[in-house]
């Protein structure tokens, strides 16, 4: 079962990132927070109506109120093949990806929630991300998808020509690529020359 709006499954994928980042629950007050939500009775709300509809289940520990969100399991030994699409830059940006019929096997579990079929591999070049230990050579996994919340990951398309790899942030009419690298200058740009092609979901690091 599916949640019913789109707020609904904001919240959903919320906590099941934050549980597989944190390995807790997040509260109330910072579900209201990530969404900008003054109160916390409405997420009260969307909670109550997931709930309902089975999707997490309310689960109580020395008084105290928590969430268990109900995922499918995944065998840990479960290997996927997804699609490996070309270079992304930890770094300047490259030229935009080219196409290929080549693939990466990839053990399910680090799919985490996303399905596959969402997912394709890029190999990145550069060391502008190396703080959060995406160094160059490694394969990121990256879920295809074009809307991205403040501070994640992304593939940005520049200019619809040139893609990289880096945490976004929005100002206003402005988007900042950030780099993971102290050596390293955050790009400034207007938003419409900015695309987000992806959302980093994980990582292969190659042997050597």
């Amino acid at each position: 079962m599916q949640p019913r709006t789109q707020r609904q499954k904001e919240i959903l994928d919320y906590i099941t990132r934050f549980i597989e980042r944190h390995g807790y629950e997040p509260s109330y007050a910072q579900i209201a927070r990530h969404f900008g939500i003054s109160s916390k009775a409405t997420i009260a709300k969307h909670i109550e109506a997931l709930e309902k509809r089975g999707l997490i289940a309310r689960r109580h520990a020395n008084g105290s109120f928590g969430l268990s969100v109900q995922v499918e399991e995944i065998s840990g030994d479960q290997i996927c093949e997804v699609p490996l699409l070309g270079r992304v830059a930890a770094g300047h940006p490259l030229e935009t990806m080219a196409d290929t019929t080549e693939s990466v096997s990839v053990p399910r579990f680090l799919l985490g929630r996303v399905r596959p079929e969402q997912v394709y591999a890029l190999r990145v070049t550069g060391d502008s991300m190396i703080d959060e230990h995406i160094c160059d050579g490694d394969i990121a996994l990256i879920e295809n998808r074009t809307e991205a919340r403040d501070g994640e990951i992304v593939v940005a398309l520049i200019d619809n020509a040139r893609a990289t790899l880096k945490r976004l942030h929005r100002f206003g009419r402005e988007v900042e690529l950030r780099p993971a690298n102290s050596q390293l200058a955050p790009l400034r740009l207007p938003a419409h020359r900015v695309t987000v092609q992806g959302i980093f979901r994980g990582l292969l690091r190659p042997a050597n």
